[in-house]
């Protein structure tokens, strides 16, 4: 029996814009060991629209995570994850760069603008539920995120 606590649900905001890497990445969460809260919105004006609880975002919560694609219409990832970690209401906020990208190139933008982490979305079903338990697993279990 472990002397830890239970973890606690966490609020996760997803900028996804393929349906497919949505529902996936809800099943991914689904019945998961902890009931974490996965809000998603597809473009990068709506994440920062959300994280700054604008416009019909007013009453978003402030996440614990971010879940971010690079490839977004109408503001792609860079420009967002540059905005999160310039606003200082925002920066603490850990982004995990979710993508399809396996470009060098990318993966030194991503750390460059100080993304948390940089994880390529594989293919094959298992293997991309694998991949969202490893990155909950870590934000739920091992990290500690701070207080909102």
């Amino acid at each position: 029996m472990s002397d830890q606590p239970a973890p606690q649900p966490i609020e996760i905001l997803l900028v996804e814009d393929d349906p497919g890497d949505v529902l996936m990445t809800r099943e991914a969460f689904a019945d998961y060991k902890v009931a974490n809260r996965l809000e998603v919105v597809s473009n990068g004006e709506d994440a920062i629209a959300y994280l700054r609880q604008q416009g019909r975002f007013a009453d978003a919560r402030t996440p614990d995570l971010v879940l971010l694609d690079l490839n977004l219409p109408r503001r792609d990832g860079r420009e967002v994850l540059s905005d999160i970690k310039g606003d200082p209401n925002l920066r603490r906020i850990p982004v995990v760069i979710l993508t399809t990208s396996e470009a060098e190139e990318d993966v030194i933008a991503a750390y460059d603008l100080h993304a948390n982490a940089y994880v390529r979305k594989p293919v094959d079903f298992e293997q991309f539920v694998a991949a969202v338990r490893a990155i909950d697993d870590f934000f739920v279990t091992v990290v500690r995120l701070p207080s909102r």
